[in-house]
């Protein structure tokens, strides 16, 4: 890990990700969230004070240990129980299958190497009857933009952690076996190849709930 990920990124992150709209979107869907939440990339706990009273307990995770230092510190300040998970998102998490009520995710499937398995390990941990809410950037409709996504992407994912700018979001959740029961999108302000954006909940579909149930003992 070289100076700039270790030192320099981890506070741009949490710089860029501290701003109006992004605050704006965080109060209005995090709060959505109840009973025993996994977030999947807590970075550093931007979304910790959206969270309600209907919330039992937070499990953080992110692979970045400096990120996590500035969520512990934010931790401090909010009436949650968090417990702090620092490992990548394709790794199993130490959670039971279907324990958790809802998983978080703002801003982060764009960064993940392996997106598809890290979806598959929200699919485990969520329970039957639970949700996903997500807030991501991602693959712009209109043709120019999203051909500039292609063109920016294999740069700017080595100054932005990996982040790639191109991904269609809603197909990779649906791919996953969800089924997304609202999504909203829109471009927020700033270059439109960085700033369109999905915002929705998703369930886990109901073929792969059957089955699932079906092979409980």
């Amino acid at each position: 890990m070289g100076f700039y990920t270790k030192h320099i990124l981890p506070r741009f992150i949490d710089l860029a990700m501290r701003n109006r709209e992004t605050a704006r979107l965080r109060a209005a869907w995090v709060p959505q969230a109840y009973g025993d939440v996994l977030e999947i990339g807590l970075g550093s706990g931007l979304n910790l004070p959206f969270y309600s009273s209907q919330v039992r307990r937070v499990y953080g995770l992110d692979p970045s240990t400096e990120l996590l230092q500035i969520a512990r510190k934010r931790a401090l300040d909010v009436p949650l129980e968090v417990e702090f998970l620092p490992q990548s998102a394709e790794d199993p998490a130490p959670l039971a299958d279907r324990s958790v009520d809802t998983v978080v995710m703002t801003w982060t499937l764009c960064s993940i190497a392996d997106a598809s398995k890290a979806l598959q390990q929200i699919i485990r941990v969520l329970k039957p009857d639970g949700r996903l809410i997500f807030l991501e950037h991602g693959r712009a409709p209109d043709a120019g933009v999203a051909a500039w996504q292609d063109r920016l992407t294999p740069a700017w994912k080595r100054i932005g952690g990996g982040c790639h700018l191109n991904r269609k979001i809603d197909e990779l959740i649906e791919a996953a076996g969800f089924r997304i029961g609202e999504l909203r999108t829109c471009y927020l302000s700033g270059p439109r190849p960085m700033t369109y954006t999905y915002q929705g909940v998703a369930q886990r579909g109901v073929a792969l709930v059957a089955a699932r149930t079906r092979a409980v003992p």
